[in-house]
């Protein structure tokens, strides 16, 4: 949740032009990922929060990769990309670490 509200407060200064383009990008990839972990953890079977956690896993790659085209357009600093990126390495390795349990755990039920 806190990489969403970093990710607004970062891409409310991007240019105007961007509102509709690179800044909506970035703002759906972010929602995206806490979405899918809390859509998945309520659904009933662990193939489908495992599909969910992809798709979450998913989001946070695109998100890297509009932080570091908004780098490269010269949209953000290094510093404001440096507020949104810190957080991803983190929650990829969480996503990770959820999937390898729920592949592990016994049976197809969440309980």
């Amino acid at each position: 949740m806190e990489l969403v509200v970093e990710t607004y407060r970062v891409t409310g200064k991007l240019p105007k032009q961007e509102t509709y383009g690179l800044a909506s990008q970035m703002q759906r990839a972010a929602v995206s990922i806490p979405s899918n972990v809390a859509e998945g953890h309520t659904r009933e079977h662990i193939k489908e929060y495992l599909h969910h956690l992809s798709v979450a896993q998913g989001s946070l790659a695109e998100l890297e990769t509009q932080v570091e085209i908004a780098k490269r357009l010269n949209y953000l600093s290094s510093e404001q990309c440096q507020d949104v990126a810190a957080r991803m390495p983190s929650l990829g390795k969480q996503l990770y670490a959820l999937r390898n349990s729920l592949r592990k755990s016994d049976g197809d039920k969440l309980i």
